[in-house]
């Protein structure tokens, strides 16, 4: 009787581009790298291959035949969380932005280094694992890295739990936060954002911090993504977003999330 062979553990990556040599290429590379690689060529065969293998990461051409990576995002991200890269020959900064509202945790334009683009994938497979709290002897506690600093007396609440500051509630488990009775419609790195400044209330959290800790990066540069979903989340849940009291800006630190003292929601 042939034995089962175990569930493979190594992170499975689709490519979706329809270049052939662009498609090798990446193939090899990632391949080389320990990766497991599933390719598409169409934004059609993207959706099912998705849906059929339900992969690690994706790493998605804008200029697709057919249905156009722009769509195929807003398609994924109705339906799932996976972590997904834009490869673009357009670079444009509103090209950029278009690819995060609709849903995309990164955007590289082409022509690229595969040593970045490597960087990029190893930072959007740990986004998930660096939301966790580190837990030390059976408690819940910050990564020493974690802040430029704290308050002692603000307990770090753990993942799994949904998290209340007033009338805001962030629900890690269900994904879903609301103020009051309102369900906020946040795009997937949005609520992630939300859910780790809510997880630690109080804490001030440098850019460079939040970049690490959200989007997993190990290196210091696009801040200004943190700037644009800081400014997007307070739109969404602040009364006045000219004049923010959940989402604080301490000047010269960084962000944190309060509890308003008064909100006249």
């Amino acid at each position: 009787m042939a034995l089962e062979q175990p569930e493979s553990t190594l992170p499975n990556i689709l490519i979706v581009d329809d270049e052939p040599s662009l498609r090798d290429a990446l193939s090899y590379t990632l391949r080389k790298e320990g990766y497991l690689v599933e390719v598409a060529a169409t934004g059609t065969e993207a959706i099912e291959s998705v849906r059929r293998i339900r992969p690690d990461a994706v790493i998605l051409d804008v200029m697709l035949p057919g249905i156009d990576g722009i769509q195929v995002c807003r398609t994924l991200r109705s339906e799932s969380t996976v972590p997904i890269l834009f490869l673009s020959a357009r670079g444009e900064e509103i090209d950029r932005v278009v690819g995060l509202e609709v849903g995309a945790d990164d955007y590289l334009t082409k022509p690229f280094a595969m040593r970045e683009l490597l960087a990029r994938i190893r930072a959007m497979l740990r986004r998930v694992e660096m939301m966790q709290p580190v837990a030390v002897g059976g408690a819940e506690r910050i990564s020493p890295d974690a802040t430029r600093y704290e308050d002692a007396t603000t307990a770090v609440i753990p993942a799994e739990l949904p998290v209340v500051l007033g009338d805001l509630t962030v629900d890690r488990a269900r994904r879903v936060a609301t103020v009051g009775d309102s369900i906020l419609a946040l795009r997937p790195k949005e609520f992630d954002l939300l859910h780790f400044l809510a997880q630690h209330p109080g804490i001030v959290h440098s850019r460079d911090v939040l970049l690490r800790r959200v989007w997993g990066y190990d290196f210091s540069f696009g801040t200004r993504t943190v700037d644009v979903h800081v400014r997007w989340l307070r739109q969404k849940i602040e009364r006045d977003p000219s004049k923010p009291a959940r989402l604080e800006t301490v000047r010269g630190f960084g962000y944190r999330l309060v509890s308003p003292a008064h909100d006249g929601r």
